[in-house]
C-alpha cells in the first residue's frame, strides 16, 4: 500500500504520513544459464510442468549488499505455497508439513545439481 492508500484507510487530517526512507530500487541479477539451467532441471524433476518464473523480491535482504558489491544474488527456496493460505511474516506464519520437506528435497537435489554442473569461467 503506497502512501494515498495509507491516508485513505486512516482517513483523518489529524494524521500525517511523512516517509523517513523511500529505499533504493535494486537491479536485478543477470538469468546466468549456470544458475538457471540447474534450476530448471531440479524443478522439472521434482515437479513436471511447472514453470520457473523469476521475480524479484520486495523487502531486505543481505542481498541488497551483495549487489551493490555488484555480486548477482540469488534466492531460492523450492517451499510451494498454497495461494489460498499465505501467511508469511504474520504472528500466524506456516507452511504445509509437506511443503517444508518438499522444499528440503528441492534445496538437496539443487545444490548436488550445481556441485557436478560444468561452469564457464
Amino acid at each position: 500500500m503506497g502512501r494515498a492508500g495509507l491516508l485513505r484507510v486512516v482517513a483523518a487530517e489529524s494524521v500525517k504520513v511523512t516517509p523517513i526512507d523511500l529505499g533504493k530500487p535494486g537491479k536485478a541479477s543477470p538469468l546466468r544459464p549456470e544458475v538457471m539451467t540447474p534450476v530448471e532441471k531440479v524443478t522439472q524433476r521434482l515437479w513436471p510442468g511447472v514453470p520457473v518464473i523469476p521475480q524479484m523480491e520486495t523487502g531486505a535482504t543481505d542481498g541488497a549488499v551483495l549487489l551493490a558489491a555488484g555480486i548477482p544474488t540469488y534466492g531460492l527456496s523450492g517451499i510451494p505455497l498454497d495461494v489460498d493460505d499465505i501467511r508469511a511474516h504474520g504472528r500466524d506464519e506456516r507452511i504445509m508439513v509437506k511443503s517444508f520437506y518438499d522444499g528440503v528435497e528441492y534445496m538437496y537435489q539443487l545444490v548436488k545439481e550445481v556441485a557436478v554442473s560444468p561452469t564457464k569461467s
